[in-house]
């Protein structure tokens, strides 16, 4: 006669870890867990320092004279070293791989807008709407515009953008709310440099061995053209220098003379330099003391 028995005191046991394993599955489908490496250096760095000083990570202070991301070098005991890097790196080696984060959302989440890129329409479109996103986002915080451009032309010198989307970048800096830190991290030259130096008084920075150039606007050659459209051109480009003229004037301190006549040969500066023409404020000097790391002007 069949009948239900009662289940016997040694299959009781696999039942729970069946029903158990049974729930922890359906409750991880529905919880979407990120990509976790428990052998990852930083991870345990980050556990020892939270349990030992726990006010290094609660108590932790902005310092608004560094520019965002700089300040992680200022915790060493959370940096990993090289041995824990290599071990960390062997991990799971059969696990498929998956893409990075979204880096440019990264920057933005940190309210950084960076420019790598010649003035091109494309470049101009995305650093004005990031602006103004930006202010949107918070009108009281800063944004720290990080500048590695040739500005309207390519490296070679080969023009590839008009000198109006400089001055679209410019005036909509002019037209914010919020403190603009300017960091040059590479190159800032032609207009790439007015826009480091129309930062915020007191907040435009540059790396120890990037470097800026002014010089004269372009045109983009458009090949045959008729000999009063040259005049035409010819007479545009004046105009824009006698804008990019004074509008330097004005960020630097210079008189109109000044800027003028350096401007008539392209005009190169290291941050020593460009500190003294008035292009930067300070010059970001990473300085060693013990086992802190500190940047300077």
């Amino acid at each position: 006669m069949a009948s239900s028995l009662p289940c016997s005191s040694s299959s009781s046991p696999s039942l729970k870890r069946r029903s158990i394993g049974t729930l922890c599955s359906m409750n991880s489908t529905k919880i979407p867990m990120p990509p976790v490496n428990p052998k990852d250096p930083f991870l345990s760095k980050l556990a020892s320092v939270a349990a030992t000083s726990p006010e290094v990570l609660l108590n932790s202070q902005k310092n608004s004279d560094t520019p965002p991301y700089l300040d992680i070098f200022d915790s060493p005991t959370l940096m990993a070293t090289p041995a824990q890097v290599e071990r960390s790196v062997s991990y799971n080696e059969h696990r498929p791989r998956r893409p990075p984060p979204d880096l440019p959302s990264l920057l933005l989440h940190g309210r950084i807008v960076y420019i790598g890129m010649p003035l091109v329409p494309a470049v101009t479109e995305l650093v004005i709407a990031e602006l103004m996103y930006l202010q949107w986002m918070d009108p009281k915080e800063p944004i720290y515009l990080y500048i590695n451009s040739t500005g309207t032309t390519r490296d070679d010198g080969e023009t590839v953008g008009m000198e109006t989307e400089g001055f679209a970048i410019y005036d909509a800096m002019m037209q914010l709310k919020n403190e603009i830190h300017t960091v040059a991290v590479g190159a800032a030259i032609g207009q790439a440099c007015l826009l480091l130096a129309s930062g915020s008084k007191g907040k435009r920075f540059m790396m120890p061995h990037a470097k800026a150039m002014i010089q004269q606007p372009r045109v983009p050659s458009s090949g045959l053209m008729p000999a009063s459209d040259v005049l035409i051109r010819a007479k545009e480009v004046i105009i824009n220098r006698d804008i990019l003229v004074e509008l330097l004037s004005k960020h630097t301190g210079n008189s109109l003379e000044t800027v003028a006549d350096v401007m008539r040969r392209p005009f190169y500066m290291d941050s020593t330099r460009a500190k003294d023409f008035g292009v930067i404020d300070k010059i970001l000097w990473r300085v060693y003391s013990g086992r802190i790391v500190r940047y300077i002007s």
